[in-house]
């Protein structure tokens, strides 16, 4: 399973939230490129990168940190938040992203996203924040009447990279991932799922790892230093 360390960024910093409440910030640095050499350093393969402002407003608002990120970096990033319109999608994968998480527009213009995949097969991801099941959207501040599942599955069908699965209860709560919900979706779609929200310790790593998740998105717990980057790749069996 891959290990992809979050970097979370608003107004320029590298901050994370409590359960995508943004009156619930704890800043973590600064300076996001030097938070990015820090996890190479540290052994990381790839990065999550989260534009927090984008995410919220619909429009990127840490572009020059996500620059600055791939200046000073080679490996694989992919980033999330505020990413709605074909153009902005074509910018950002010039700019030597990996992959883009589409998220908001994908619930609510499923159509428009089976196109925008078709055209950039495999360099898209799905993301999937749910709250009680089901799916919500511009920046966790609306939910949806669509059960996660339900999305996962009308869009499984399309050239995904991945779909990244958040169960918002449990992100930057460090009271461990939501094992269930994780499990339902595994079980409902045959694309890969990276798992998201409430890591808390090398045994959730592995406990996601035997569910057969793709991939694990860990953020205060590495900050917070409550195991090493190293030790949660072991856990996973990537290491």
């Amino acid at each position: 399973m891959e290990i992809w360390p979050a970097i979370d960024l608003r107004g320029g910093k590298c901050v994370r939230l409590q359960q995508g409440d943004y009156d619930r910030e704890t800043v973590f640095g600064a300076d996001p490129a030097a938070m990015a050499r820090h996890w190479v350093e540290q052994g990381a393969r790839r990065l999550h990168l989260v534009d927090l402002d984008g995410a919220r407003d619909g429009r990127q608002g840490n572009l020059t940190s996500v620059k600055a990120i791939l200046d000073a970096i080679e490996i694989p990033c992919q980033l999330g938040g505020g990413i709605r319109d074909e153009a902005r999608i074509a910018e950002l994968l010039e700019l030597g992203l990996s992959r883009l998480v589409i998220g908001t527009r994908a619930q609510k213009e499923p159509d428009w996203f089976r196109k925008i995949c078709r055209k950039f097969p495999q360099r898209l991801a799905l993301g999937i924040d749910a709250r009680d099941g089901r799916v919500a959207t511009d920046g966790w501040r609306e939910t949806s009447k669509t059960s996660a599942v339900e999305l996962a599955c009308e869009l499984a069908g399309e050239p995904l990279a991945a779909i990244i699965y958040t169960d918002i209860a449990a992100d930057g709560m460090l009271a461990g991932p939501n094992f269930n919900a994780t499990a339902e979706m595994l079980k409902s779609v045959d694309v890969p799922v990276i798992a998201s929200g409430g890591v808390t310790t090398c045994e959730d790593v592995a406990r996601l790892t035997e569910l057969g998740a793709a991939g694990c998105i860990v953020g205060r717990a590495l900050y917070e230093h409550r195991f090493t980057l190293n030790e949660a790749r072991s856990a996973a069996g990537e290491a």
